[in-house]
């Protein structure tokens, strides 16, 4: 299994040369007086990300990197409090402060993004290739309650470039983007785009394309080739299953007239592979289609903005080529490669047949979203935000037989799942003095779910599949939660040097369908279902109670009046009634185990408990000055958390130790230069529930150049040298 914090370790000694030539732009503009003539333009293109100013209360804003990364979500660890830990390729999950995944409000243009997956392979972020990302707000612990709702660790919004239209009085714009990124360890990537504009119309489209090989370790890291599958071997320096495939495609329209604004965007993913070193499937293909639509208007009171979008997935999970996929006490049919072995041993005596070929596993979801804001200036106080937002959401998990001892029937996972929220909210933004600027609002949510009756493969297979589908089938299966969030942020400008924030919430999230409906407690279905990656099985639990989290977090700011040196300090707690642990489940007796197994997967049920997490950020940059050379700054971040299952004093799961970073970076015209170190302590205090594996420390140091000339930026760089 590799996390984001010991992933580097394990791949320790190669080299991801990135020679990527990200951005490289050609636009043309036609005005009146250079008709028929098309000249090369200015091309907005985001500089590297500073660890700078949040530009409003609360929020923190990356500009995206020419990093040569496919996975979107690794650009968020740029930032203070906030981290990944691996999964895919092109699937790492965001943590912020230690809460993760469904406790994150994730919105990828306007759009609520949820993960259609057993082991959330579909993960929100990697809808959106890094090359179409524009900007990424994010709020730490605290969000306001227009961006918050049914999450309780903050928000992540990531948005593509906003519509471009020709400025007024201009007949044409037309613009493109071109962008190429290889890196040493196989992978490669390529994005186009281009723009047809008038002062009325938009029309643009692009795709992005992005694949990788088996990632390389610097050296000899196992003793055998042997894979399990007959007939493939991988070489000892070769990490299985971080191979992926995956193309975005988009096609953008839009229509202006005065004050009034109309966008569509239709957005494809077709992901043909992605494997996972660290769960026991692989995505074998993946379907997404989305239709997006928004309304902005500049009335005589204010501005209204109505979204609306609708969203399919198709989903299978099977055994990749790096995985075993003859498997079971059976010997695989004739012509199919020869009876598989382990260790040399034949799975069973000749001419038994319950050898099973593969675990298909299909999912199919639909998700229908309606929003409506207005915006609504009042002058004596500052600005009104009311709103009003609702989601319908169905799932459908399902996995056909692939063996005698399988059949007749599919295995019913969870069968027509049902999770429908609306919510209502108000907030003030004003500034009732010079130096106090306020954001405070009050939200109302309710959390409908349900799902139908189940079954398993056969009434009379092994796991107790009979018994667990009766049990399910009899309980009330459909639930409704009533959320109430209320925040507070503030910032004080105290002098010319420092600046404080706070952020006071009360923030509640229901369970997610997976969560609440898999229902097996058969080892073997229990491990299909693993949403963290932690190689245990997971069993759902529909008396899930919501989580209710009390968060605090303040930052205080120094900084020249210049900005050219500043410091800040983040220290913060969230308290949460109702967590959403786990605990060890004895699958024959349907109870919680009485001893706890160690240092072994295990399956486990999710249950609520009381959590405590408290941490402090550091981040802080100082101008180094000038001299012949060029331009030289210093840059750093520390972050320590701490995470802790107030009822059995056991540590949550994926909480980052002790981690920084320093980097110095040296600019002389067009050229800019980073030598960037990292550093992450041992982690010793962990999940004892989940049998999480401890971790040495280890240091990273990472090399990057880049040169923009007018319309073209070439960026390299080595990491891990």
């Amino acid at each position: 299994m590799l996390t984001d914090h010991d992933s580097a370790r394990s791949a320790r000694a190669w080299l991801a040369l990135a020679a990527t030539c990200s951005s490289l732009t050609t636009a043309w503009a036609q005005t009146p007086a250079q008709a028929g003539l098309p000249t090369l333009t200015e091309v907005r293109v985001h500089a590297n990300q500073t660890m700078g100013d949040p530009p409003s209360v609360g929020q923190q804003r990356l500009a995206p990197t020419a990093s040569g990364h496919s996975d979107t979500a690794r650009q968020l660890s740029a930032l203070p409090g906030v981290s990944t830990y691996g999964a895919g390729g092109l699937s790492s999950l965001p943590v912020i402060r230690g809460l993760a995944d469904n406790r994150l409000r994730i919105l990828v243009d306007g759009v609520d993004a949820m993960a259609s997956c057993p082991n959330h392979m579909n993960a929100p972020l990697s809808y959106i290739d890094p090359a179409q990302v524009d900007a990424i707000t994010v709020y730490r612990s605290v969000a306001p309650v227009s961006t918050g709702g049914d999450a309780i660790g903050g928000s992540i919004q990531v948005d593509a470039a906003p519509l471009a239209f020709a400025p007024s009085g201009t007949k044409l714009l037309t613009q493109g983007q071109l962008g190429l990124s290889v890196r040493s360890h196989g992978s490669r990537a390529a994005h186009a785009e281009a723009t047809y504009a008038t002062e009325h119309l938009h029309i643009s489209a692009g795709s992005a394309l992005a694949r990788a090989d088996n990632q390389r370790a610097g050296g000899e890291f196992k003793a055998t080739t042997v894979t399990g599958r007959a007939g493939h071997e991988l070489a000892r320096d070769e990490i299985g299953s971080t191979a992926y495939f995956s193309r975005n495609h988009q096609l953008n329209l839009g229509w202006q007239e005065g004050p009034h604004r109309l966008e569509a965007r239709l957005k494809r993913q077709d992901m043909p592979y992605q494997l996972y070193p660290n769960q026991r499937m692989d995505l074998l293909d993946n379907q997404m289609s989305r239709l997006a639509l928004r309304y902005v208007g500049e009335m005589a009171w204010g501005q209204l903005e109505a979204r609306l979008h609708h969203e399919t997935v198709d989903h299978k999970m099977d055994f990749g080529p790096d995985k075993r996929y003859w498997y079971g006490s059976g010997l695989p049919p004739t012509g199919s490669g020869g009876p598989m072995a382990v260790n040399g041993t034949p799975c069973a005596p000749v001419g038994t047949a319950t050898c099973a070929n593969g675990m298909p596993m299909l999912t199919r979801s639909r998700t229908t979203g309606a929003r409506l804001q207005a915006s609504v200036p009042w002058a004596a106080v500052g600005t009104v935000r009311t709103g009003v937002e609702a989601q319908w959401f169905r799932l459908d998990d399902w996995w056909p037989p692939s063996g005698s001892a399988m059949a007749p029937g599919t295995f019913e996972n969870i069968d027509d799942g049902r999770r429908d929220r609306i919510g209502v909210y108000a907030e003030l933004e004003a500034q009732p003095s010079r130096t106090w600027t306020v954001l405070a609002g009050v939200r109302a949510d309710q959390i409908r779910m349900q799902a139908d009756a189940v079954q398993g493969y056969n009434p009379a297979g092994m796991g107790n599949q009979a018994r667990d589908a009766a049990l399910f089938n009899a309980r009330d299966r459909q639930r409704t939660d009533r959320h109430l969030g209320l925040s507070l942020l503030a910032r004080h400008q105290h002098s010319a040097q420092v600046d404080l924030d706070i952020g006071l919430a009360r923030q509640t999230r229901s369970p997610s369908l997976y969560e609440a409906y898999p229902w097996s407690t058969w080892s073997m279905a229990a491990l299909m279902n693993n949403v963290v990656g932690d190689g245990n099985g997971y069993i759902g639990n529909p008396g899930l109670k919501p989580e209710t989290a009390h968060s605090l977090s303040t930052t205080l700011d120094w900084h020249t009046a210049d900005r050219r040196h500043w410091l800040k300090l983040s220290p913060y707690i969230t308290v949460i009634r109702h967590y959403i642990d786990a605990e060890q489940w004895d699958s024959a007796a349907n109870a919680p185990r009485t001893v706890r197994l160690r240092d072994q997967f295990t399956t486990l049920r999710y249950t609520n408990q009381s959590a405590r997490l408290y941490g402090i950020d550091v981040s802080g940059e100082t101008d180094l000055g000038r001299n012949a050379f060029g331009a030289w700054s210093l840059a750093g971040q520390l972050s320590h958390a701490r995470g802790t299952n107030r009822r059995t004093d056991d540590g949550l799961y994926q909480i980052m130790p002790l981690h920084g970073k320093l980097a110095l970076t040296h600019r002389q015209g067009a050229w800019q230069g980073v030598i960037e170190g990292i550093g992450v302590a041992a982690k010793r205090r962990v999940s004892g529930v989940r049998n999480e594996i401890t971790t040495p420390g280890y240091a990273l140091l990472n090399l990057r150049g880049s040169h923009q000339w007018k319309n073209v930026r070439v960026d390299a760089g080595v990491d891990n040298v």
